[in-house]
């Protein structure tokens, strides 16, 4: 057993003894399917924290000849399949990890060097019985696939980190004519897994690795559901750590990858852990990571994301993107980036792309609150005012700032859309984003709430609930609110809840308000 030639199954193991644990070696079914054949070179593109290296070091464990593996997957859904002992244990693995050895070998040059003289020592150690005329990797590796028939795994994570590091165009080019020199029509590979955040296939004009089928945040699919976890797995894990499911999926819900429902493995997984849900995975990215998209403000990006922010989709074509973190000219340059960072999900029936869930439009929230740009000053600054105003019972305020954010988000042909209205109010009270959290169209009492707010933490503040008309009264609304008991939606909740009631004339376009304040 090597660092870098069948590393065994260590990694693994500490997952798989972790207290939460959700079973993902199904994606070992589809791998062995594949196993020696022409779509054996998978490159599987998440954002960070998205279960990568988790599954990187579960399919060395399982295929490395230098461990024992089969108490591990015991039990597990691989063992249930026929291919399971055929290939449990039966195959070299050559398991890397980029980003570490990228950090301390800088140059590209420099990182090719130490990885063939490394894995070519550990390679001299298990055959010591076969002398090797050439000492490049690609040459010793066919000399023992020569001599002893036996095939390799490769398995390589965060490959793309040379990319995203921003190393110069003749590095890229190095490392990508490596890869295929190393992969590419050898008969020593048995499989090539390689993970990453972003696809491979446009760097330029460069097609070294077209030998590549990918699997992203835009097409997974046949393997969509190992993206991250499912809401079945969620919904389990919620019963066993008795958790509320629909808090949980109104926080890490909104991943539609192939139209399957994905939910944020890092979040989740701390949610259980924890008494209340929170940011979890957005406070393991820098600020800068999504505000240096948004501060560019590169083809109107700004008006795509205040659409998404008030709860609309925005189309985008995958199909025109680059796959470069930093060569960004158009929108849709932009949101495919925030799409693979896992800020934006991708309807791939629709083509369009949203914020996917409250975790993540509290960073945008968060990050346009810290932008310098005068529009999102005076947006937060208006979005404050609002809220300030319903909490104090100022009627006319509301119904002002209200009918101003209507005029800017909404186009002459949905203006008198009540959806639209609905996406103006939670655009409008963005300030309120971190103290409450926004529920649409609630279970509540004998119907459904346009909105609740209810507050995140203790702070003294009232929950808000609000009904929406068109062409009706706002008094009309609170009636509806009272009548149909929308209150029941808090759940045995003791004191003062605000009722508001917003109403706009589509004649006119002219909004007004009641406000009204009760105690449960």
């Amino acid at each position: 057993m090597g660092t870098y030639l069948n590393p065994g199954n260590a990694l693994f193991k500490r997952s798989r003894n972790s207290n939460i644990y959700v079973d993902k070696s199904g994606l070992i079914s589809y791998t062995n399917e594949v196993l020696g054949d022409e779509e054996g070179f998978i490159c599987v593109s998440r954002p960070r924290r998205f279960g990568k290296s988790m599954a990187a070091n579960m399919l060395a464990a399982y295929y490395s000849r230098g461990c024992e593996s089969d108490e591990l997957f015991s039990g597990l859904k691989i063992s249930q399949d026929a291919s399971y002992k055929t290939n449990l244990n039966k195959f070299n693995v050559i398991q890397v990890e980029i980003t570490k050895l990228y950090d301390r070998t800088k140059p590209v040059s420099e990182l090719i060097r130490t990885l063939e003289e490394r894995i070519i020592n550990e390679i001299e150690i298990e055959y010591p019985h076969i002398s090797f005329m050439y000492k490049d990797l690609p040459s010793v590796l066919t000399e023992i696939w020569n001599q002893t028939g036996q095939p390799f795994v490769f398995i390589i994570d965060e490959w793309d980190c040379i990319f995203r590091a921003k190393a110069s165009a003749d590095e890229q080019t190095i490392y990508l004519d490596y890869l295929r020199d190393l992969l590419k029509n050898q008969p020593y590979v048995a499989l090539a897994y390689m993970t990453g955040i972003l696809p491979i296939k446009k760097y330029g004009e460069h097609s070294a690795l077209n030998m590549f089928n990918e699997y992203s945040m835009t097409d997974a699919e046949p393997i969509q559901e190992y993206t991250g976890f499912t809401e079945d797995e969620v919904r389990a894990l919620c019963e066993r750590f008795g958790k509320s499911f629909e808090t949980i999926k109104l926080w890490y819900d909104g991943y539609t990858v192939n139209n399957l429902s994905i939910y944020n493995p890092r979040s989740v997984v701390t949610a259980m852990r924890k008494s209340k849900p929170g940011n979890f995975w957005t406070a393991t990215e820098t600020y800068e990571a999504l505000s240096i998209y948004i501060e560019a403000d590169i083809d109107d990006v700004g008006t795509s994301i205040e659409h998404m922010l008030a709860g609309e989709e925005v189309p985008m074509d995958p199909e025109l993107f680059n796959n470069d973190l930093n060569d960004y000219k158009t929108c849709d340059d932009v949101l495919n980036i925030l799409v693979h960072l896992g800020y934006l999900t991708y309807d791939i029936d629709a083509g369009c792309v949203r914020i996917p869930n409250y975790e993540i439009r509290q960073q945008f929230v968060k990050t346009l609150k810290k932008s310098s740009k005068p529009a999102y000053i005076e947006l937060i600054k208006q979005s404050s005012k609002l809220l300030e105003a319903t909490l104090a019972g100022d009627a006319e305020t509301v119904a002002s700032v209200i009918e101003s954010v209507h005029q800017h988000l909404a186009s002459i042909q949905l203006y008198n859309s009540e959806e639209t209205l609905a996406n103006t109010i939670a655009y409008a009270y963005m300030a309120a984003e971190g103290t409450y959290t926004f529920t649409r169209e609630m279970p509540a009492g004998k119907g459904f709430a346009d909105i609740a707010m209810f507050p995140i933490a203790k702070r003294n503040l009232a929950p808000i609930i609000i009904e929406l008309k068109a062409d009706r009264t706002a008094e009309t609304a609170i009636n509806q609110i009272h009548n149909k008991q929308y209150f029941n939606c808090l759940h045995g909740y003791k004191g003062e809840v605000i009722l508001v009631g917003i109403a706009y004339d589509t004649g006119t376009k002219k909004h007004t308000c009641e406000i009204e304040r009760i105690t449960l």
